[in-house]
Order: C-alpha cells, then structure tokens, then sequence
C-alpha cells in the first residue's frame, strides 16, 4: 500500500498477527477489518494466506528482527561470561608455588 509521498506504508509484525485475528477468531468480515485499519482488503487476505501457511513465523520483517538482535545480544554475553569463567577456573584449578595444594 502507498501513503504519502509515494512512501509504501510498512505494518509492524503484531499489527498484521492482530488485523488476521480479528478475522480468522474474531469472527469480523474481512471486508470491515480492512476498512476500520485503513488498509485493503486484498492486503488483509494476503496476510491471512501467509498467516495460515506459516503461523506464528510469518512476516519475519522489522519484528522479528528486533527478536533476534535481543537473543543474539544475550548470546554474546553469555558466551563472553563462559570464557571468563573457563579462564577463572584455568587459573584456581593450577598447583600452588609451595606444593602445599592449599
């Protein structure tokens, strides 16, 4: 869909998951959905397509990549935090000096 400026107007991933819901358990007409969102009707019956083919992983645009960012954020800190501890527990599992072992 175009809005203004030429720009095509782009909808988050829960405004979609939300707009086929209303339709698919809802029980609304696709036709009223569409036209109390602003947007074509074609464009809902697309979205519910894909929704029906791919639940919950349909429309891996912006908001799924957001997820991903996050749990690739935490991976690398998880994995850093590992290393530190390996490194920890290289230096306290070494012999002492003294031969004492305390």
């Amino acid at each position: 869909m175009v809005g203004e400026k030429g720009k095509k107007k782009r909808f988050d991933w829960e405004f979609k998951i939300s707009a086929v819901k209303m339709v698919t358990e809802g029980g609304h007409k696709a036709a009223e959905v569409a036209r109390s969102l602003g947007i074509h009707q074609n464009q809902l019956y697309n979205w519910k397509r894909k929704f029906s083919d791919q639940g919950e992983k349909a429309f891996p645009g912006k908001g799924h990549l957001t997820e991903l960012a996050a749990l690739r954020r935490k991976l690398r800190d998880v994995e850093m935090e590992r290393d530190i501890l390996k490194k920890a527990v290289g230096i306290f599992s070494k012999p002492t000096e003294n031969g004492s072992g305390s």
